[in-house]
């Protein structure tokens, strides 16, 4: 599958996942109540061990420091995104929370050094797609 279509393809699961596990939180207006992120990584060829390394030995515990409550972590089953595709979704107390989590998160200085020497050998990470959802009124995440 050539990348515009895997682009696309990721596109289209992004948009599943987020109206299977509630609705589109198209706006930062909603800033009450508890918000679910989710969040597709795309790694650069060859670095999704790296890229899982680095939240396995450190990013997890980093985004506990921030208040960032890990929902979970998956890998693709399909063939074209196994190899490179890692998603996961936080929970945040609100969207005014995660703005404040994720800035957090992007200052701490062992977050930076950990960054740093994670992409020594150059960008283990080639994209992010994020997503912002609330859940619904009869989701079992309530």
């Amino acid at each position: 599958m050539n990348k515009i279509g895997k682009t696309v393809c990721f596109s289209l699961l992004s948009l599943l996942i987020c109206l299977g596990a509630g609705l589109f939180e198209v706006s930062s207006a909603q800033e009450d109540g508890k918000v679910y992120e989710l969040r597709i990584y795309t790694a650069t060829p060859g670095n999704l061990d790296n890229l899982q390394a680095r939240f396995r030995d450190h990013t997890i515990r980093i985004f506990n420091n921030h208040g960032m409550k890990i929902v979970g972590f998956w890998t693709p089953t399909s063939e074209e995104e196994a190899d490179d595709t890692l998603i996961y979704v936080l929970e945040h107390a609100s969207q005014e929370a995660a703005n404040a989590s994720w800035q957090a998160f992007g200052q701490d200085p062992e977050w930076k050094s950990v960054s740093d020497a994670s992409n020594a050998n150059g960008p283990i990470l080639a994209g992010v797609e994020r997503r912002y959802m609330k859940a619904t009124d009869y989701s079992p995440l309530q």
